[in-house]
């Protein structure tokens, strides 16, 4: 158990449940906060760990194989070097008498399963401030004892200060999530007291902030946050509290406030000032700020529904293009839930095999042939019916469960085109596109994956074709290049996803063993309308000729279509013209 005095380090939290999932995601969600995160799945384990590393913090599930987790908290109870350790008991368990229990076996908070994200941050962070101030405290009643009435002043300054410091940004010496939280229920309270009483929260965070971090520096990085800070201050009155909720995320409560409009007047000064340029020593620094705004209501029942709701808000406002600010309305809440719900129904669409791939015929254009076939991932929920990859897919990204599912897929891909050619002579030149997303470019054990892949399968490398985004190739340079020169060592062929819609230059393709350009359909949906961006295609066409790359036109619906990039020699093509994509047992009637 680490020092709480020494705040630098980050906390450690030990995780305990038998359920792989929910320590995947307490896992994920912690450690993006800057946690160390260990994670156990039984309470024997649990016991072991917390003796031989003690963490400063515990989340305990209830109902486990061998120990329970009221046991668990016993023992550690019962022994000086855990026993004071904070435990959080994390369960499903909704009597009242189980969440007594939990509390008198040595508990001190309990969270109820399906937990939401923002509380078990916000009661971790609770907790852990209060295990500070209490050793801090506990240190200081020592100190007294051993001082006597002469030091009596000392002391209770030096207590305020280490309260204050518990309470309070190192950096910006701003109030931190514990003393704003406290803060916005004391102003949840009195609007629940006394009608017409109004307040307003607002979250901020700073666009590109994790850039110049790492372009310019941390010195400069904290620099900014400072300055942050102060600007902040000024904008709000002395009743007002700006707090710095770690990272460049920032808060504000605006307390009291008359009226919406207040709310809305300041948060567009906020966002006008913090839009400027700040001017750190020797370095000019420009940045944004994404802003979420959640209006006190008298249904809220705990301050941190109501600093949820603004950051749910503020994620709006990131998603809407930054720089900008949202209010949050129920619809914003009702959306996150669903993104919840939809995320729960993935990992047991993982678990269920739910996911079929379809397949889209690629053809040469002159004369139509098929020379291959894009993988499509479907998903066909058994109560939900079909959910679109667009919608999915988003989600899959930013959980991580791109990465189980992309296997998914190149397993279905490798199997298929196995058995296709045990069928068909012909099949042995037929190449089906994979999809890479930009989790699957990061992950350090892609290639190992697919290795073992095509190993398993007894594929031939060449059937194999990767398709890559070229934003995705650019945002990730250094890692895309390793990645794709080893693709190419084992015969790979690699494609340029929806060439022409992000940097387009022919400076970095020479850089990429690439073998394929494919020109985004938004192109192809020009031909022949008034807004057609034709003298872009041809470029497309004939700079990867100029480069001996082929050409795949995507998203041919038409013969004028088919017609025009024929005559432009563009060599293959996909699309409804030929064919939607096909489930497996359609697309071997193209075969056979």
């Amino acid at each position: 158990m680490s020092n709480p005095q020494d705040s630098p380090s980050p906390a450690n939290i030990l995780i305990v449940d038998d359920k792989q999932a929910n320590l995947r995601i307490l896992s994920t969600m912690l450690e993006k906060q800057g946690y160390k995160v260990r994670a156990v799945m039984s309470g024997g384990m649990a016991i072991m760990a917390a003796q031989t590393m003690p963490p400063d913090l515990i989340l305990l599930d209830i109902k486990m194989p061998d120990l329970d987790g009221y046991e668990v908290c016993q023992q550690l109870k019962k022994r000086s070097e855990t026993c004071q350790i904070p435990v959080i008991f994390l369960s499903a368990l909704q009597d009242v008498a189980d969440k007594i229990k939990a509390f008198q076996v040595g508990g001190v908070d309990y969270i109820t399963k399906p937990f939401q994200f923002e509380e078990v941050l916000a009661r971790v962070s609770t907790h852990l401030a209060l295990r500070t101030a209490r050793y801090q405290l506990q240190q200081l009643n020592l100190e007294l004892e051993q001082r006597v009435k002469e030091r009596t002043l000392d002391l209770e300054q030096a207590q305020e200060q280490l309260l204050y410091d518990a309470l309070h940004d190192k950096l910006t010496k701003l109030p931190n999530r514990s003393l704003f939280l406290e803060r916005v229920e004391r102003a949840r309270k009195r609007g629940q007291e006394e009608n017409n009483y109004l307040f307003a929260v607002l979250l901020l965070d700073l666009d590109r902030f994790k850039v110049i971090n790492e372009s310019d520096g941390h010195a400069v990085g904290d620099r900014l946050l400072i300055a942050i800070s102060r600007k902040l201050e000024t904008l709000v009155s002395s009743a007002d509290t700006v707090a710095r909720l770690g990272g460049d995320e920032f808060a504000i409560l605006l307390d009291p406030i008359d009226d919406v409009n207040e709310a809305l007047r300041i948060t567009q000064q906020v966002k006008e000032a913090l839009t400027s340029e700040f001017q750190l020593q020797e370095r000019t620094v420009f940045t944004s700020p994404s802003i979420g705004l959640a209006l006190s209501l008298p249904t809220y029942e705990s301050a941190e529904e109501i600093v949820r709701d603004a950051d749910i808000a503020m994620a709006r406002a990131k998603q809407q293009g930054r720089g900008r600010y949202e209010i949050f309305n129920q619809e914003m809440h009702l959306q996150a839930l669903k993104l919840l719900d939809l995320e729960t129904d993935l990992r047991q669409a993982i678990e269920r095999q739910e996911f079929q791939v379809y397949y889209q015929p690629i053809m040469t254009l002159n004369p139509p042939k098929l020379v291959g076939f894009e993988a499509l991932i479907r998903w066909q929920h058994p109560d939900k019916g079909f959910i679109s990859p667009v919608e999915f897919i988003p989600v899959a990204e930013e959980t991580g469960l791109i990465i189980p599912i992309g296997q998914i897929v190149l397993d279905q891909v490798c199997c298929q085109i196995q058995d296709w050619q045990t069928q068909f002579p012909q099949a042995t030149v037929l190449k089906v596109g994979v999809n890479l997303s930009s989790q699957q470019l990061k992950n350090a054990e892609i290639i190992q994956q697919i290795d073992e892949t095509i190993a398993k399968t007894r594929l031939t490398p060449k059937n194999l074709k990767v398709e890559i985004t070229e934003s995705l190739l650019m945002e990730n340079t250094t890692i895309a290049t390793h990645l794709l020169t080893e693709l190419k060592k084992r015969s790979i062929d690699i494609c340029l996803d929806d060439f022409g819609t992000g940097y387009s230059s022919l400076s970095y393709l020479h850089r990429f063993p690439v073998d394929t350009l494919k020109i985004d359909r938004s192109f192809v949906n020009c031909i022949g309308k008034p807004e057609e961006k034709l003298e872009i295609i041809q470029s497309i066409i004939t700079l990867a000729h100029n480069l001996n790359m082929d050409v795949v036109a995507e998203g041919i619906e038409t013969q004028a279509q088919l017609d025009y990039l024929r005559s432009l020699d563009c060599d293959l093509g996909q699309g409804y013209f030929f064919n939607r994509p096909l489930p497996p047992e359609e697309a071997i009637k193209l075969l056979s």
